[in-house]
């Protein structure tokens, strides 16, 4: 197995590009942005969108932000696409994360920008360097509670190791190319580029228009 470490040049030339994409209100570069993710990870989609259903909009359009973030820190390590996280990949993440984060004393005690384990920082030091800064600012400057923060930080970090299990070879996901049935974005999800809105009010509202009946 061989270990693929994000670099933090990669890290920081990400947050530097959806930096930019938000200054400009950058729509064209978004939505393609968007449609690559939708094609390319359905089941990463599915799985930052479900926090939404348990615990609103505003939790799941976060979680699913960040789990772009992190698909994007990925993706720009290579040239060729990342391999298709499945249902399965992201369900052994979760589970090796649920595990690790057992080990922490005093867990939820801890601000949610703390709520890491070591054995999983070390994997992609990073990725997770800029996950607990991106989170503490967001919190401090009331750009989410912390409660939304405490809520996204384990989903982010299951994103985060399914990637670096598939690249490593730990636990390989799809090639890209494989057909997928029924992973597409909910018309009622948060959608994928970040903006906030559901999918049906913004990425989607040209298959919205083009529907029998779409609002």
């Amino acid at each position: 197995m061989v270990s693929v470490v994000v670099s933090a040049e990669d890290v920081d030339k990400t947050i530097a590009s959806f930096t930019r994409l938000d200054q400009r209100g950058d729509k064209k570069a978004m939505n393609k942005l968007a449609q690559r993710l939708q094609k390319e990870q359905p089941f990463l989609l599915q799985h930052a969108a479900a926090v939404r259903t348990e615990h609103g909009d505003a939790v799941g359009e976060a979680a699913v932000f960040y789990a772009t973030l992190v698909w994007a820190m990925f993706d720009r390590t290579r040239e060729e696409t990342l391999p298709r996280l499945t249902a399965q990949n992201l369900a052994d993440a979760d589970k090796v994360v649920g595990e690790q984060l057992a080990t922490l004393a005093g867990l939820v005690d801890k601000p949610p920008h703390e709520r890491v384990a070591p054995a999983l920082v070390a994997t992609q030091p990073y990725i997770y360097a800029k996950l607990v800064e991106l989170l503490a600012e967001d919190v401090k400057e009331a750009a989410m509670t912390e409660a939304t923060a405490s809520t996204i930080v384990k989903p982010t970090e299951v994103v985060i190791e399914a990637f670096d299990a598939a690249l490593s070879g730990r636990r390989a996901g799809e090639r890209q190319g494989t057909v997928v049935a029924g992973a597409k974005v909910g018309r009622n999800d948060p959608c994928p580029c970040g903006s906030g809105k559901k999918y049906k009010k913004c990425h989607g509202k040209d298959e919205e228009a083009a529907a029998p009946g779409g609002d």
